[in-house]
């Protein structure tokens, strides 16, 4: 019954989510968007620093990569929209294969430290293309934008139903990860990658897989920000802070290592950003302050908490049943 709840749920919280947009006006779903896009990249980035130990502070690379890919496909080639978004995927794939041998050597801090460092440098790499816009950056051409919708309403549900499409592989992919095999060992290698060893798990194989299909979504999401914003430039397409920073602010705060971890963290960190949106810079400096906060008082974030006010309910229950049932046999 667990197994089944466990794909059930998701699946309810995203057909709810599409009932939703469809009753919004632009403004509010656009912020819908918004927020699928965050908690698909959260998703994400959870799967690989919380079931595979691997602490990037690096993904923007990937979602540079997506983006100006779409641009490529899209605007240079002219491909169609949704053949352009998996080029997107495809790309970040294959640059996430292509560097994994020399990233791959390192550890710990040396990893997150060499993954920052790429991002960087592929944001120098696309800021001296002129191709691809230079510093100036990339804007999409209207005939791309007539693709999506005849309409603004029809163009913003085309790329909040693409959003949502990513958001909901990212959720069921790691639901059904975490019931495979290949997950127990994943989480194996996490927790001690030498005694993983010993009992015939190949951490190599394993990271590798998770390293590039996390790309490959991270980059799919890349192609569908351009789609959302349609223009970028190197700055906003390679942005730590908006594809990394929130990122992790919003795992940690959820729960890192939890399915559901990734949403509330999301969901908390938009209701965060509505009541400080007038601090102006003080609204980072908040942010991190909670952050800690939170997590001295409970490490495993929100999904921790509600565990424990879960356990102190069915606890409770259990007394009270128990003294019921003493009651009644005196």
């Amino acid at each position: 019954m667990r197994q089944h709840a466990d794909v059930l749920l998701p699946a309810v919280a995203l057909a709810a989510v599409w009932g939703l947009a469809q009753a919004l006006p632009i403004a509010q779903l656009r912020l819908l968007t918004e927020f699928l896009i965050l908690t698909a990249l959260a998703l994400n980035w959870n799967l690989l620093a919380g079931y595979a130990g691997l602490i990037s502070v690096g993904q923007q690379a990937y979602v540079g990569i997506g983006a100006y890919a779409l641009y490529a496909g899209a605007a240079l080639m002219g491909w169609p929209l949704l053949a352009s978004v998996v080029l997107a995927a495809a790309v970040a794939a294959l640059f996430a294969l292509l560097i994994f041998p020399l990233l791959f050597r390192l550890r710990g801090p040396q990893f997150a430290i060499g993954s920052w460092v790429l991002a960087e440098m592929c944001l120098l790499a696309v800021a001296n293309t002129e191709k691809l816009g230079a510093g100036t950056g990339i804007g999409l051409p209207i005939n791309i934008a007539r693709a999506m919708g005849n309409t603004r309403p029809e163009r913003e549900m085309f790329i909040f139903l693409l959003v949502l499409a990513l958001a909901a592989l990212a959720m069921m992919g790691t639901v059904l990860l975490l019931r495979s095999r290949a997950g127990l060992g994943l989480m194996a290698v996490r927790d001690d990658e030498g005694a993983a060893e010993s009992l015939g798990v190949s951490p190599v194989p394993l990271k590798l897989g998770i390293y590039v299909a996390t790309a490959a979504m991270t980059g799919a999401i890349g192609a569908a920000i351009l789609l959302f914003k349609l223009r970028m430039t190197p700055g906003s397409a390679f942005s730590l802070i908006d594809w990394t920073a929130f990122v992790i602010f919003i795992v940690i705060i959820g729960g890192q290592g939890r399915v559901w971890g990734p949403v509330l963290g999301a969901v908390l960190f938009f209701a965060l950003r509505t009541v400080f949106a007038d601090f102006g810079a003080l609204y980072l400096v908040l942010l991190g302050l909670i952050a800690i906060a939170l997590m001295v008082a409970s490490p495993g974030g929100l999904s921790e908490l509600i565990e424990s006010a879960k356990a102190r309910m069915r606890e409770k229950q259990e007394i009270g049943r128990k003294g019921t049932h003493d009651a009644a046999l005196h």
